[in-house]
């Protein structure tokens, strides 16, 4: 048990290098990763269901003992980023597939990873764990329905199917996740140490999966899909930032709400992306994946400092 503590402590204290080095894997033996295609949504279910684990029913009341704050949070969440991916993807005339990868990576609810980020930042922690809740719960209606906006004049976009994925994919596992850690506290208090190792490695066999089967894709337009992708998640930092003071919050919750709208759920991006589009249309979210686990680490420091 204590080597698997270990082990995965260090994978939580890598993770940035970890992706990077599982990108470059699968982008030249892809074969190594392409099994784990099909089971992609599991993976993510699973990456979920720890989520749900590290979970109190408490956490919940903290959304509405601070309204004002979570709601201010939300509305940046749901407007900047999918607004922002809509106008990059006409700005850089992307290809249809490739333009509804980014604004479904837009229209996704925060990314796990915000929490850790905002700890580091010294933000708000509570705030940003709440975000992440309430834009994940409200994920099955708002993540679809934006998505059909903006998105259905380049793809097709089934909106009962996508609603039925997120719950089954997000807010089941999740949910399921928070029963066990209610149930079986002691367990789970004994098992939380090494959550990090299971659900880390199901994000770089999904991250692994869907860059092997889009490797020759990916060198034709990566760099032009990179750069959107590092564009989106900037301005939703500096954004986020910017709407959190004309709301007049403090600097702790200001830095919550920075990361949580720049840090986005690309895991759910690429699967829905692979679910319900084309294997192309999970390279923006697979890219974001990538690149915000740096970007927020450079945050973080740089926030940690103010």
């Amino acid at each position: 048990m204590k080597t698997l503590e270990r082990l995965s402590d260090f994978v939580s204290r890598n993770m940035t290098w970890l992706v990077i080095i599982c990108a470059a894997l699968a982008m030249t033996l892809p074969a190594a990763f392409e099994w784990t295609v099909p089971h992609v949504t599991k993976l993510l279910g699973v990456v979920m269901f720890g989520m749900g684990m590290t979970l109190k029913v408490e956490d919940f009341r903290e959304i509405f003992r601070r309204p004002r704050d979570v709601l201010i949070g939300l509305l940046a969440q749901f407007t900047i980023m999918p607004l922002t991916a809509l106008a990059l993807t006409k700005a850089f005339d992307l290809p249809a597939e490739l333009a509804a990868g980014v604004i479904l990576v837009g229209t996704c609810p925060g990314g796990t990873a915000s929490n850790v980020m905002t700890f580091l930042a010294k933000g708000d922690l509570a705030l940003s764990v709440s975000m992440s809740m309430a834009s994940t719960l409200l994920a099955p209606i708002v993540t679809p329905l934006l998505t059909l906006a903006l998105a259905g004049a380049w793809i097709e976009v089934s909106l009962v199917n996508m609603m039925v994925s997120i719950v089954q994919v997000v807010v089941a596992p999740i949910l399921l996740g928070l029963a066990v850690n209610h149930l079986f506290a002691d367990f789970v208090r004994r098992a939380v140490k090494i959550l990090p190792l299971v659900s880390i490695g199901a994000i770089l066999l999904i991250l692994g999966g869907v860059v092997s089967v889009n490797a020759e894709k990916i060198l034709q337009t990566g760099v032009l899909v990179m750069m959107v992708v590092v564009l989106h998640n900037l301005f939703g930092y500096g954004l986020g930032f910017v709407a959190a003071k004309v709301f007049g919050m403090n600097l702790p919750k200001t830095k919550a709400v920075a990361i949580e709208v720049g840090m986005q759920n690309s895991g759910l991006a690429v699967s829905l992306a692979m679910a319900h589009f084309t294997p192309a249309a999970a390279i923006p979210g697979a890219l974001f994946s990538v690149w915000h686990n740096i970007s927020g680490s450079i945050m973080a420091n740089v926030l940690s400092r103010r």
